[in-house]
C-alpha cells in the first residue's frame, strides 16, 4: 500500500456498502463474511445458493477488476506455514468470540448503528493500530 488514493478508495468504499445494501434489503440477510462462510455447510437447500454466488462474486472481483485493467497486486508477502495457520486460528476464535468479523461489525453493523458492532469495531482497530505500532517501532520491521 502506497500513496493517497481517495477516488479508488471512495468507489470501492460505495460499491462495498452498495452491495451490502442490496443484500440486507434484498434478502435480510448481513454481508459478513464469517457468517456467510460459516453458514454455507448448515444452510438449509435454498439459503445456499446465495451464499454460494456471495462467495464466487468475491473470488472473481479481483480477476474481473484486473481484466478490466485495474492494478492488481503480485500478493501477500512470504510468512511461514505456522504464522498463517496461526493467524487464522486466532482470526476465527476472534469472529466466534466477537460475533462476526470485520465486514460484519464496521461495515453492516455499524450502518445498523449497532453498539455491539461499534464495540467490537473499536476493539479490532485499535488491536490493529498496537499491533502495526509494535511491529514498526519495538520489533524494528
Amino acid at each position: 500500500m502506497s500513496g493517497l488514493t481517495p477516488i479508488p478508495a471512495l468507489a470501492g468504499g460505495a460499491l462495498i456498502g452498495g452491495a451490502a445494501a442490496l443484500l440486507w434489503l434484498g434478502l435480510g440477510r448481513i454481508a459478513g463474511i464469517s457468517g456467510v462462510v460459516g453458514g454455507l455447510m448448515t444452510a438449509a437447500r435454498g439459503d445456499r445458493a446465495w451464499r454460494l454466488a456471495f462467495l464466487a462474486g468475491l473470488m472473481a472481483a479481483p480477476a474481473l477488476y484486473g481484466w478490466a485493467g485495474g492494478p492488481v497486486p503480485a500478493g501477500a508477502p512470504p510468512a511461514s506455514p505456522a504464522l498463517v495457520i496461526g493467524g487464522g486460528l486466532l482470526v476465527g476464535l476472534g469472529t466466534r468470540l466477537g460475533g462476526g468479523c470485520t465486514s460484519g461489525h464496521g461495515v453492516c453493523g455499524l450502518a445498523r448503528l449497532s453498539r455491539r458492532s461499534a464495540a467490537a469495531t473499536l476493539v479490532f482497530m485499535a488491536t490493529a493500530a498496537l499491533t502495526v505500532f509494535l511491529h514498526h517501532h519495538i520489533l524494528g520491521g
